[in-house]
């Protein structure tokens, strides 16, 4: 059953408020796999070239002859050939190819053998390293052999900038060190020794530093503090090395969160030649497509908080300290912006979380003063560091960032586009552990401080991408196991602007129906009702006893996660693990390490997370996953499509819902040999006409309302 989706126009006007934000330089490249000369033959001219695409994935071709673990995928095969088919043709591509698929090498295969320049946008780090460590390097050896290293593929893998080191802060720290404790003077030294070493410059190499350094955030190479080409270090930087790698590629492995950056930076340069760091390519291959979305809606947004005004200052003092030019002028200025920083911040509407900021109109006729105050503080910080008749090569970029926070602070405050959502966010004081930990490496200087955060969002980013993306690109493959939305892309076509695509569904490699097994209790009270929490607790135990443990227990929210998992400590007798109690990776390393484990969890482990075999033999999930509909992206977007005579429920709420259930449900089954049990103890879809939507949009479990079935697929009692 197609879903319809609603858009709304977003003017250019957000673009031209965030034209001085620079969030060009969010990415860094890895050289462990080095690109080849310019002058290097193409791979695809040679005899790879000449192997058809059945021959390498059909039963005894290349993919059989040269994969320990190959299996006939005939779904690998028709996504193969049709995005072979949309590189020859320049025509966009969106492929639903479900779990098991292949999907990896099915377009990795055509952009190598197209002989174009395509970059390749994943959802996550893992991917990424999966591309370019594993993959590539296979199809390098499966389709050229041992050839000569002038044959190599020419590809290199795009990390984001903080997780490079800046020599010029390095050298700067070595001269006068500010450094907290023993542990972080350790760390500097192992740095400062691997500094003389590292081609790359990524801190993955640094295998001995914690993933909550302090001190690498005062080192890495992020935009903020970038001066680029006035650096003395930028001959020598690694961010430079990975502008030359790049433009050197033939296939360029970047993530969502890079792409996207670097096209904001394009639009905000207004096709300045130089602007962006990512080279044109003639194809962009999208996988965990069902993301871009809300990555493009943060890129083309901005956001404005007394963190970044304390950082702003914070460096501005430390490098006048180091350079000797802190004059008493300049100091006095510093102090000023901090005074009125903490002032306007503070006399912002109150509220917990993210709310929207509707009031901006009656906001600055009440609080007028201290907006113009920050805004004179930051213009005269300006002119101070514009004065100096010495001046550090920093100073040129405290200057624009002192003048880029001007104009998205008057944005933000003073706009009247009504596509764009205004609202506020705190975070940090008072807020849960999981939003203190995300923020703890920021906020280290500002200890127990609560930060707030002003922010702008189009409500719609479907035009900005057909204008500035889909229109340029002569072929755009979007690819994810959940794209479809009752077996059509009509919602997910329109929310990103996609007008004319070729449209595949692919279906799994897996045989659902005998592996999986999905069940709804029909008993349960309405999750909205204050019973449910109780009798959803009762039901869990019994489903894990059932089960015996070897389950992920997924929530929609986290006060539900934290009352259920009370409710369940000492009442099951598996180990029980919970998201916050611990970092994402070491809770998944434990799961995975610990018999008839039960992990409880939120979002962030609904997709990305691959745990095969029985040691995860069941999901269950709390509630149908609706965006909280007070989140105030979220109402602009319900109200814009009410307001255009739309149904934003069934037009946005249920498909966006449907999309992440399907997310969830595919964590269990990741293999072909893979069998286990997915709940949903929401039985709205049983009852509710939009149910529908969610059912035809599911793989084929069997499906099944009575406990006494899922005992038998267990064996529970035989």
């Amino acid at each position: 059953m197609p879903v319809d989706s609603g858009f709304w126009p977003l003017e250019n006007r957000l673009l031209r408020a965030v034209k001085l934000q620079n969030r060009i330089i969010e990415t860094s490249v890895s050289p462990s796999f080095q690109p080849a000369a310019p002058s290097a033959p193409n791979p695809a001219a040679s005899g790879g070239k000449n192997t058809t695409l059945h021959q390498f994935f059909a039963p005894g071709g290349v993919l059989a002859r040269t994969h320990p673990a190959y299996e006939f995928r005939r779904g690998q095969l028709q996504m193969a050939q049709a995005v072979e088919q949309a590189l020859e043709e320049k025509r966009h591509l969106i492929v639903e190819a479900g779990t098991g698929t292949g999907k990896t090498l099915a377009y990795l295969v055509p952009v190598i053998r197209s002989g174009k320049r395509v970059i390749i946008s994943t959802g996550t780090k893992n991917l990424q390293e999966q591309l370019f460590y594993k993959d590539v390097p296979f199809l390098e050896q499966a389709l050229y052999g041992d050839r000569a290293s002038g044959s190599r593929l020419s590809v290199c893998y795009m990390k984001g900038r903080n997780n490079y080191l800046c020599r010029k802060k390095l050298y700067d720290l070595t001269d006068q060190p500010v450094l907290s404790g023993l542990e972080e003077i350790e760390q500097y030294r192992a740095i400062a020794a691997w500094e003389k070493t590292t081609s790359s410059g990524d801190r993955a190499e640094l295998a001995e530093l914690p993933e909550a350094s302090l001190l690498w955030h005062k080192l890495d190479a992020r935009a903020d503090a970038c001066t680029g080409q006035k650096c003395s270090e930028w001959e020598r930087c690694f961010i430079t090395e990975m502008r030359r790698r790049a433009m050197e590629s033939d296939i360029i492995i970047v993530n969502h969160h890079l792409f996207f950056a670097d096209l904001a930076i394009k639009l905000q340069a207004e096709g300045a030649p130089d602007a962006g760091i990512l080279p044109e390519a003639a194809a962009v291959i999208f996988d965990e497509a069902h993301e871009l979305e809300d990555v493009a809606g943060n890129y083309f947004g901005i956001s404005v908080s007394n963190l970044r005004l304390e950082e702003l200052a914070r460096d501005v003092e430390q490098s006048m300290q180091h350079n000797r030019t802190l004059s008493a002028s300049l100091s006095g200025a510093l102090g000023s912006l901090r005074e009125r920083s903490q002032l306007f911040f503070s006399v912002l509407p109150p509220g917990e979380g993210r709310f929207a900021f509707a009031t901006r109109r009656e906001f600055l006729e009440e609080n007028g003063d201290e907006f113009v105050s920050l805004n004179q503080a930051l213009t005269r910080l300006a002119g101070e560091l514009d004065s100096l008749q010495q001046k550090p090569e920093e100073v040129f970029n405290f200057v624009r960032r002192a003048q880029e926070i001007q104009v998205q602070l008057g944005f933000a405050l003073e706009s009247e586009d009504r596509n764009t959502v205004f609202w506020i966010e705190r975070r940090g004081k008072g807020f849960s552990a999981r939003q203190r930990a995300a923020e703890r490496t920021k906020e280290s200087s500002q200890s127990g401080r609560q930060n707030v955060f002003l922010q702008a969002t189009p409500i719609d980013v479907g035009p900005i991408l057909r204008e500035c993306l889909w229109s340029k690109l002569e072929c755009a493959v979007l690819t994810s196991a959940t794209l479809a939305v009752g077996g059509g892309f009509d919602y997910i076509r329109r929310r990103l602007g996609m007008e004319h695509a070729r449209e595949v569904v692919l279906q799994s490699h897996f045989d659902y129906e005998s592996q999986a097994i999905m069940y709804v209790p029909p008993d349960l009270p309405d999750p909205r009702t204050p019973q449910f929490t109780l009798k959803a607790a009762e039901r869990i135990r019994k489903l894990l006893e059932v089960t015996r443990g070897r389950a992920f227990v997924l929530f929609t929210s986290y006060a539900q996660m934290n009352d259920i998992y009370q409710r369940l400590l000492g009442e099951v007798e598996f180990p029980m693990l919970r998201q916050g109690d611990a970092p994402k990776s070491a809770l998944l390393e434990e799961f995975r390490l610990t018999p008839n484990a039960v992990l409880f969890a939120t979002s962030s482990f609904w997709q990305g997370v691959d745990v095969q075999g029985e040691q995860l033999s069941c999901v269950i999930i709390d509630r149908l996953p609706f965006a909280v509909p007070s989140d105030p992206v979220v109402a602009a977007r319900v109200k814009a499509i009410d307001a255009d005579g739309g149904n934003a429920f069934f037009q946005y709420q249920v498909p966006a819902a449907v999309i992440t259930l399907k997310q969830g449900f595919g964590r269990l089954i990741r293999s072909l040999h893979d069998r286990g049990l997915l709940v949903l103890l929401d039985n709205r879809i049983l009852k509710k006409q939009y149910g529908r939507v969610f059912v035809e949009s599911l793989p084929n479990y069997k499906k099944t309302t009575d406990i006494r079935v899922v005992e038998q697929f267990f064996g529970v009692g035989e």
